[in-house]
């Protein structure tokens, strides 16, 4: 109990809230960008209001696309609710606003996931209850927090990366570099097979270190040009969307949380106007110490044992999820169990083919679905190499055969994927009949082993 109670209070030592606030401030403009971006580009209507099938997650099949304009306005509403975050109006509120309507999207339809997206739906869910006001004194626990989450994507990205593809055999650097050797300067060199190699090893080392040399005052700075370098470059090389800019912006929480403050004060500095708060009794060099500044006072509350248990909880969770693909036989980057949400940034290229054999047992006719003429081709494609959407499919054909007066029929797939520069091979095994398959948290004896 004493031990507990003094962690508390440790965690609610006051600490300055102005990097909270930047935070909470860039991430809202982020959001409120990629928004537009979103509409700009005819995403809603291409990802959303086109297509007659999405394929659900999980637990998650009641979330469906909004009818009408409905999308469309839930965007306006995600992109306002994004305006008053990044602005500090009602912060908490336009938080959770914003985690409900931008997660609500992300449910729709599995084809759509990526990393980011749910780094974003779980930095908002910690924005709902972390203080973000510039002008008020934080907990300590919530500047952790966030430096946690964000370590934390670094770090399972970083030892996702220790695997034999990834360090011995450079894929998928090998292959994406290769088709870039026409890129400005750096092209000849990313055309030879070495380069990979260095890379891969480099991309591992750094999302290993990073979080931890952002820590240090000493290895700070050349760590966050090189996180600045590092984020610009895959920016540049690869169609990974806002994520540099993300994660670009969410490292500035590992500096010390006064840092806008100071940022500020040397401005007006230089360019000769007052600073608020200037007094020549303290050191203007000096960082404000409890006492000694408004920003930060002697004592706060200490955390209450709820608060404690609901962030034990919540970075059990972000633990946990990364490492359950161990409790799956197999290779988890071919059979993607457990893949989703662990991090896994830019760990594999696969490609894939599928098509469906559906049989009906009273008349023994076979009928051959190719998918992609339904499916948009961003679906099409995500489908092919992801064991769960492709019996979501299958049970999607089955339920449209028998809305035809064709029920109980037998969904069969003959897939095919080339995974990492090795020759394509059966994912799943053609025998299974997919109609009688449920989804679930178990393993999924049907997914054919990885070629080796």
């Amino acid at each position: 109990m004493h031990a507990s109670s003094g962690l508390r209070r440790a965690l609610a030592r006051p600490v300055d809230g102005a990097a909270l606030a930047a935070f909470r401030a860039l991430f809202g403009a982020l959001l409120l960008i990629g928004s537009v971006r979103f509409a700009a580009r005819g995403w809603i209507a291409s990802m959303y209001v086109d297509p007659g099938y999405h394929f659900p997650y999980w637990g998650f099949a009641w979330v469906r696309p909004w009818p009408g304009p409905g999308m469309y306005l839930h965007f306006v509403a995600l992109a306002l609710a994004a305006l008053a975050l990044a602005l500090g109006l009602r912060p908490r509120l336009a938080a959770l606003a914003c985690f409900l309507l931008f997660t609500h999207v992300e449910l729709i339809d599995k084809a759509a996931y990526l990393n980011h997206y749910y780094f974003v739906s779980v930095v908002l869910l910690l924005l709902i209850f972390v203080p973000t006001r510039g002008d008020r004194p934080a907990p300590a626990w919530a500047l952790y927090a966030l430096r946690l989450q964000v370590g934390l994507v670094y770090c399972f990205a970083g030892l996702a990366k220790l695997r034999g593809d990834w360090l011995l055999r450079a894929q998928p650097l090998k292959t994406w570099l290769a088709a870039h050797a026409d890129f400005p300067l750096l092209g000849p060199l990313f055309a030879r097979p070495e380069t990979a190699t260095i890379m891969s090893w480099a991309g591992a080392a750094f999302d290993l270190t990073v979080p931890f040399l952002l820590l240090h005052p000493r290895t700070r700075p050349p760590a966050f040009a090189a996180l600045l370098g590092f984020h610009a470059l895959t920016g540049m090389l690869f169609p990974i969307g806002m994520f540099p800019w993300l994660m670009s912006a969410s490292a500035l929480i590992f500096f010390p949380p006064d840092w806008p403050r100071r940022l500020r004060a040397r401005l007006l500095r230089a360019l000769g106007r007052p600073v608020p708060g200037d007094s020549p009794h303290v050191p203007k060099d000096r960082p404000p110490v409890p006492g000694d500044s408004p920003h930060v006072p002697k004592d706060m509350p200490p955390l209450s044992r709820a608060g404690l248990a609901a962030l034990t909880l919540h970075f059990a969770v972000q633990i946990a999820l990364p490492l359950r693909h161990h409790l799956y036989p197999g290779d988890h980057a071919w059979s993607e169990e457990g893949y989703r949400y662990a991090w896994h940034v830019m760990l594999v290229e696969k490609t894939g083919t599928v098509s469906y054999r559906v049989r009906d047992p009273a008349s023994g006719r076979v009928f051959v679905v190719h998918p992609e003429d339904a499916l948009t081709a961003q679906q099409a494609a995500q489908m092919a190499i992801a064991p769960d959407m492709i019996l979501d499919y299958a049970h999607h054909l089955a339920a449209q055969f028998a809305a035809r007066g064709l029920p109980g029929v037998e969904v069969r797939a003959d897939a095919f994927v080339a995974f990492n520069g090795r020759a394509s091979a059966r994912l799943i095994d053609p025998a299974i009949d997919l109609a009688r398959e449920r989804d679930g948290l178990r393993s999924r004896p049907w997914i054919l082993p990885a070629p080796p």
